[in-house]
């Protein structure tokens, strides 16, 4: 039997795109603040954090009351590391955004996030578009894999240009700082060879609405710093390879998994220094175990079963607020598609006390 979604709670329709940092204005904040690391976003009623940075709105196409907007084209994707085949909770994002897109009358793309070759298992890559198959969630255009364009990865490297340096810190001299300290930025190190920072400003602030966690804000001199933006193996780190390929591919939209939330500061604010226009964003909650860690390829999730797409369909969908009648998938994908509101998607970042098919 599927697992029935917690009830959605009541929420407030977001302005999704064009938010820019502007410290001078000062709208109300109305909504408590939750905190995603270094991360605050606000997603409920009532009080004011002193702490969240003040950020206006400068342009950007208003919401409807369902959350889901009004634009003349949307372009949403799915991007999935082939480090082992789809779980549950990769399936509950993949859905999340198959019908965001498809209910708007929209692209539906799918990239495999592949440059990162050291975590390639064969034969994943295949798996998962199998098990997306027979899911029901059907793509437009051809499959994408990053891998095949390092060198697009590499021309956006060369126009950051000098706001980039060479950065010979280890992870273990690196271990248990949250911020970057700035240990070689004036140090001249050449690029070649070592891992490639970007410069961030003192006063740069990366500010979004997320279209369920509500506005989201950080200050990334102050709780960040300068950010790895190419590896020391000489491949694209993941904040620019993804800005790149999405832009590439003309993604308009993101639904993925709330365990990214903390990574989108970054992307947005490297978007802005490549002047690339932002995309809109919305993190849906993410599966956890009864021991409250995320059910991920990383900590061995067990594979959804795709000789049984129905039941592992109905299970994610009933998580996202859309308790469609089982059936024959193609049923079940329409019926939640003519019903698709993000709004009704549970709040929050986990979905906890999640016991796993057996």
């Amino acid at each position: 039997m599927p697992v029935s979604a917690p009830a959605a709670e009541g929420r407030t329709a977001f302005v999704s795109r064009g938010w820019h940092a502007n410290p001078d204005q000062v709208p109300a904040v109305t909504r408590d603040v939750t905190a995603h690391g270094s991360l605050a976003c606000t997603n409920s009623p009532i009080r004011h954090d002193p702490f969240v940075p003040r950020c206006a709105r400068t342009r950007g196409p208003k919401l409807g009351a369902d959350g889901t907007g009004m634009t003349a084209r949307y372009v949403g994707r799915f991007a999935p590391t082939p480090s082992g085949p789809l779980h549950l909770g990769s399936l509950l994002a993949a859905a999340a955004s198959w019908l965001d897109a498809r209910s708007r009358g929209g692209r539906w793309r799918v990239r495999i996030d592949d440059v990162d070759a050291p975590r390639v298992v064969p034969g994943a890559e295949r798996a998962i578009l199998q098990a997306l198959e027979a899911h029901g969630l059907t793509w437009d255009g051809t499959v994408v894999r990053q891998s095949s364009h390092v060198e697009r990865h590499r021309a956006a490297l060369a126009e950051l240009g000098e706001a980039c340096f060479g950065c010979a810190c280890t992870r273990r001299e690196l271990r248990g700082l949250a911020r970057y300290p700035g240990t070689c930025r004036r140090r001249a190190l050449p690029q070649q060879g070592n891992a490639v920072r970007l410069r961030v400003q003192d006063d740069a602030v990366a500010a979004f609405e997320d279209r369920l966690q509500g506005r989201c804000c950080q200050r990334l001199a102050a709780t960040v710093g300068d950010f790895v933006v190419w590896r020391r193996d000489d491949l694209a780190a993941y904040p620019l390879a993804v800005v790149v390929d999405d832009a590439a591919m003309g993604v308009t939209h993101v639904v993925r998994g709330a365990d990214l939330l903390d990574e989108t500061p970054r992307q947005i604010h490297l978007a802005e220094r490549l002047g690339i226009a932002p995309v809109a964003y919305a993190h849906v909650p993410v599966l956890v175990d009864a021991a409250g860690e995320k059910l991920s390829k990383h900590n061995a999730a067990t594979a959804i079963d795709s000789g049984k797409p129905a039941r592992g369909l109905a299970t994610v969908l009933a998580l996202l607020g859309v308790e469609a009648p089982e059936g024959e998938v193609a049923a079940m994908l329409e019926w939640s598609r003519k019903r698709w509101r993000i709004d009704r998607v549970p709040s929050g970042t986990t979905l906890p006390g999640f016991v796993a098919l057996s």
